[in-house]
């Protein structure tokens, strides 16, 4: 069975930081492009950060310069780096896999709120 367990986050003041990590099983995660996307209450999931398989990165406008997406495959994790926090990233941060065969994959979510 697919398992995505993210984790990291928190409670945060605007400008600081916050380090995700997104555990994955029984995936074929080297072979997976992985990605962080962000739910905001009552709105839809957006797409933050992705990673392919052979590290190749895609950031949305918004988190640019200010968020770090990278992966360890000897460790099936995948993690986003979040600095210069703004409360306008407050949301449930949900991780994503996309494996070789088409198939998607989510996590159930870890909260980050941003204090102003």
């Amino acid at each position: 069975q697919v398992q995505l367990v993210e984790s990291g986050g928190g409670l945060v003041q605007a400008g600081g930081s916050l380090r995700l990590s997104c555990g994955a099983s029984a995936i074929s995660f080297s072979r997976s492009t992985m990605g962080w996307y962000r739910q905001a209450p009552g709105n839809q999931r957006d797409l933050v950060a992705t990673i392919s398989r052979v590290g190749s990165t895609n950031y949305a406008d918004s988190v640019k310069e200010r968020f770090t997406i990278s992966r360890d495959n000897a460790k099936n994790t995948v993690y986003l780096q979040m600095n210069s926090l703004k409360p306008e990233d407050t949301g449930i941060y949900v991780c994503s896999a996309l494996t070789y065969t088409g198939s998607r994959y989510w996590g159930q979510g870890t909260q980050v709120t941003v204090s102003s």
